[in-house]
């Protein structure tokens, strides 16, 4: 079987992760990489093999040479880069989110079935083994009904700036960028409930906190103190339509002690935490027992196994024709949430999907 031709759009640091695991899938092989920055391009493509470099993503996506493409640029342009993969003749996997709004989301999962092209989600964190681990045993009934989940992910000090901070290019802040890993994971494993009602709230108190010092942290290239349109921090309730229900917070910038992340989800047989370790509670003779699973990988979604097993999907379900683990239809209805959560908390009241 021929490798399939895998063409990286976007060079910014979310790609190392994607082309590190291409190249270490036998069934791909890296053919080009585009970027505005052409320069950028031309290292990127000398340090993974690819034999051909684009500064402009339309001129890849003629290329009959390309198979299929990695989206892992700005927000604002994953609905236009996807679509136009997708009416191309490409298969796509575009980095979370989606897109910035539900219409942009609806239009990309319109061009899918029109193409017939497969479209993957970047939802890197539902192919860590271990959280793949805890939904087998949730989909064989070892923690009954899963009611409750409680999401949290805090930065004290972690605004990267740039096009992150920048509504126009990002969709928006923390919620959109880090906050929409932790909503999937637990409406993953709660096994994807239909939302009835979101209440919200957003703040923008902090903004990049520019003003400390004798600490570093991750800044976009394009850093700029001064431009922050974005939220520092969004709370919400999610009510499902089976009567579970999740609650998140997440934030850029808060007054914490301490960065936080917490993934818990409770049902009415058992329940179990991904964040910060992993761990399981159950009863079992008329006794609650805390259960520390033995595996191999760690918890989080920036470790190998996690990016190198999405990567390793994506191919199969174009070579062996797999089902998908994040579908179009995911994708789109995580932006539903994200975008009711925004439109929740500017209205000021919970609203009804």
């Amino acid at each position: 079987m021929n490798p399939i031709r895998i063409g990286v759009i976007g060079t910014g640091s979310i790609s190392e992760s994607h082309l590190n695991a291409y190249s270490l899938n036998p069934n791909a092989r890296i053919a080009a990489i585009c970027d505005i920055n052409e320069e950028r391009a031309g290292q990127v493509a000398k340090k993974y093999g690819a034999e051909k470099t684009y500064a402009d993503y339309r001129a890849l996506l003629s290329d009959p040479d390309i198979d299929a493409v990695s989206v892992c640029t700005w927000n604002n342009t994953h609905a236009p880069i996807s679509i136009a993969a997708l009416e191309a003749g490409k298969h796509v996997l575009v980095e979370k989110p989606l897109a910035r709004t539900v219409e942009e989301a609806l239009r990309i999962e319109e061009a899918v079935r029109a193409s017939g092209k497969l479209l993957q989600v970047g939802f890197v964190r539902r192919y860590d083994p271990n959280v793949q681990m805890l939904r087998q045993f949730a989909d064989n009934g070892e923690f009954g009904e899963l009611y409750y989940a409680k999401a949290s992910t805090i930065r004290r000090l972690g605004n990267p700036g740039g096009w992150f901070a920048d509504v126009e290019r990002s969709g928006g802040g923390p919620l959109i960028d880090i906050g929409v890993h932790v909503i999937d994971l637990c409406w993953y494993l709660m096994g994807r409930p239909k939302v009835k009602t979101i209440s919200a709230n957003t703040y923008r108190k902090l903004g990049n906190r520019s003003n400390v010092q004798h600490l570093s942290f991750y800044k976009a290239a394009d850093y700029d103190a001064s431009k922050n349109t974005v939220e520092d921090l969004a709370n919400a309730i999610i009510r499902f339509e089976n009567g579970a229900s999740l609650m998140v917070d997440v934030s850029y910038s808060l007054h914490a002690k301490q960065d936080e992340g917490s993934v818990k989800l409770y049902g009415d047989k058992g329940g179990f935490e991904i964040d910060p370790t992993i761990s399981i509670v159950t009863e079992k003779h008329n006794t609650i027992l805390n259960i520390q699973p033995q595996t191999d990988s760690s918890a989080g979604f920036t470790g190998d196994p996690a990016f190198q097993n999405e990567i390793n999907h994506f191919i199969d379900c174009i070579v062996k024709g797999d089902k998908q683990i994040s579908p179009v239809e995911d994708g789109v209805e995580m932006m539903k949430i994200l975008c009711g959560i925004y439109e929740s908390a500017a209205k000021g009241e919970e609203i009804r999907l």
